[in-house]
């Protein structure tokens, strides 16, 4: 809900809003080949807007482009790979606000080489910068 309201109330004009909407996606494309091929830290700061908000574990709320950097430096595991795909994506009539939302996959490679996978759902919002889409909630 709190989402539409954002959206109903943050533009002023219209856009192509299939054009944002493949944006956004590309946005999203781009963001997993970086987390893939340059880790987590580099591919959550890049795409981070200066005052970004991730939710993790525990309920924990990190804020601002430099939090989330550093919160990804602690937790830094070569082992890690996260793999995701939007199942959904929209924006806003002037394009300029958009969310994501699909499933992740979570895997960790032990010790021993074995791997364990952990499922989940995401939700991601997106807000143009420029001609750049940063996240502003994960």
């Amino acid at each position: 809900m709190l989402v539409c309201t954002i959206l109903v109330f943050s533009c002023h004009t219209i856009t192509d809003v299939s054009i944002a909407k493949n944006d956004i996606l590309q946005a999203e494309k781009a963001f997993e080949k970086m987390a893939s091929e340059k880790g987590l830290t580099e591919a959550f700061f890049f795409f981070a807007d200066e005052n970004a908000t991730i939710l993790r574990g525990n309920d924990s709320l990190i804020s601002g482009k430099e939090n989330i950097r550093h919160y990804y430096e602690k937790r830094y595991n070569p082992n890690v790979t996260l793999k995701w795909t939007p199942d959904f994506v929209d924006v806003s009539d002037c394009g300029t606000l958009g969310y994501t939302y699909g499933r992740y996959t979570y895997t960790v490679k032990d010790s021993t080489g074995k791997s364990k996978e952990y499922y989940g759902i995401f939700h991601t919002v997106w807000k143009k910068r420029g001609n750049d889409w940063k996240y502003v909630w994960d």
